[in-house]
């Protein structure tokens, strides 16, 4: 018997391929279906860590789906990870507020006109109204640059639930959808976005 043979033979080895051969099926788990993340920073408060400032070292972690992404899968209110437009190395936690073809008014520091989402993009905020550099910074996103959606609040225990999709109240009345505007350019009815 040659000693490959027999090295193939031991127990330790057979499980260890058997470990092995579920490597690649965790691998397009984690990357296509479901992750988890640990937020960091203040700009989504209060939706996560709302004790930001009392307690700097606990994190909230989340459970990431990804599949909505794979499948461009958006709404208004998901709250989503994506790549940074100013930062490619930051992985940054905001909500949807607009979608294409929707029409925002921004908030400081752009200026105060109304901007049309273009295709392929959307308007992303962070829930804070005090510390957040989102869309109203550098302007509409890529689609693409969005990487999950946040579906769950794993840890800590005692907020553990779903991620509210309702948006936040510095968000509501700005945003005017694609048929809003259509229908107030048609019929001059003063529609409301709350």
């Amino acid at each position: 018997m040659s000693k490959a043979g027999s090295f193939f033979r031991h127990k330790g080895v057979k499980d260890a391929f058997r470990v092995l051969a579920w490597v690649p099926v965790g691998i397009f788990f984690t990357r296509h279906v479901y992750s988890l993340a640990s937020v960091t920073g203040g700009s989504m408060q209060p939706t996560f860590n709302p004790n930001l400032f009392s307690s700097p070292l606990h994190h909230d972690v989340v459970l990431l789906e990804r599949w909505s992404v794979a499948i461009n899968r958006f709404r208004r209110g998901d709250v989503v990870t994506l790549w940074s437009p100013q930062n490619p190395e930051l992985l940054a936690t905001k909500r949807i507020v607009a979608l294409e073809g929707d029409l925002v008014n921004p908030l400081p520091p752009s200026p105060p006109t109304p901007i049309r989402i273009p295709p392929g993009h959307c308007w992303v905020e962070g829930d804070s109204k005090y510390q957040t550099r989102d869309s109203n910074t550098y302007g509409p996103i890529p689609l693409g640059l969005i990487t999950s959606r946040v579906a769950y609040i794993l840890w800590p225990w005692p907020r553990r639930g779903i991620v509210d999709t309702d948006l936040p109240t510095k968000s509501k009345g700005r945003v005017r959808t694609l048929g809003q505007s259509y229908l107030q350019s048609k019929f001059g009815e003063a529609l409301n976005n709350d």
